[in-house]
């Protein structure tokens, strides 16, 4: 979707795309999306990089069941995008411990 941003790009929103919103809309908002911290359980951090973005998700497993408790993701800036795979990936964990 970030390529929406660019000058003179139609927007164009398909019946696909009203399905796909619809849904999102309901996935999110049926509870819990996101769970309370629990400190006795151990953290589980997952990284992932694309051509063009980061991201990361913070959570607990609970019952055999990964629960998120945080989500992060940017899009990476033009010398980023020029990285390798693995300095991508790596960008990725550095992200989600600093925030930058």
């Amino acid at each position: 979707m970030t390529h929406l941003l660019e000058k003179n790009t139609p927007f164009i929103f398909s019946e696909d795309c009203i399905q796909a919103f619809q849904t999102l809309k309901k996935k999110l908002t049926k509870a819990p999306i996101l769970i309370a911290l629990n400190w006795d359980l151990p953290f589980e951090l997952m990284c992932d990089a694309s051509d063009f973005a980061i991201g990361a998700v913070l959570g607990k497993r609970h019952e055999k069941h990964f629960k998120p408790i945080h989500y992060a993701s940017k899009t990476m800036n033009d010398a980023e995008t020029n990285y390798t795979t693995i300095e991508k990936e790596m960008l990725a964990v550095v992200y989600a411990f600093t925030g930058e």
